[in-house]
């Protein structure tokens, strides 16, 4: 499928995910993958800011209102059925591991996150339970907000272990 890998390794996209048990065997994949110059608990707190908001084109997703760019105190502490990115509620989760959402029946992500030489790695896998037809143009629109967001979640976060201000 067109946009159906951006940044992600071929072991990456074979390594199972926690969404994939929330998916039929043959809904759409899509992988995204960046790595960040930062520790993997500054990455993965910044995961936690999904629940407050989506970090990709604010004015198309965040009704035109700037995502945060300092970390909201208590925003890490996670449970199952918590609201992100307005649209996702949280299924599960594991501390510095991974983060996986879905929204309705349709759609389940897992964010996970792990150490590499320089930092960590960050990867996202989408499964879409939609027919082909509505899933390509889904994963097309999801390759552009999501390159988007994991940009901006990296610049965040490697900011924050450098100890600069934010902008």
């Amino acid at each position: 499928m067109i946009g159906a890998r951006w940044g992600a390794t071929a072991e990456e996209i074979a390594e199972p995910q926690p969404c994939d048990a929330l998916a039929d065997a043959d809904a759409h994949q899509a992988d995204r993958a960046i790595s960040i110059d930062a520790p993997v608990a500054v990455v993965y707190r910044w995961l936690c800011q999904l629940r407050a908001a989506p970090y990709s084109y604010d004015l198309l997703d965040n009704r035109g209102r700037r995502s945060p760019r300092t970390l909201t105190p208590g925003l890490e502490q996670l449970a199952p059925g918590q609201r992100v990115m307005t649209l996702f509620t949280i299924v599960s989760f594991a501390h510095d591991e991974h983060l996986t959402i879905h929204s309705g029946r349709h759609t389940a992500v897992t964010y996970a996150v792990r150490p590499e030489r320089t930092g960590t790695r960050l990867t996202v896998r989408i499964r879409f339970a939609r027919p082909l037809w509505l899933a390509q143009p889904i994963v097309l629109g999801d390759l552009a907000m999501m390159r988007r967001q994991l940009l901006n979640l990296k610049a965040l976060a490697e900011r924050d272990a450098m100890g600069a201000e934010p902008s």
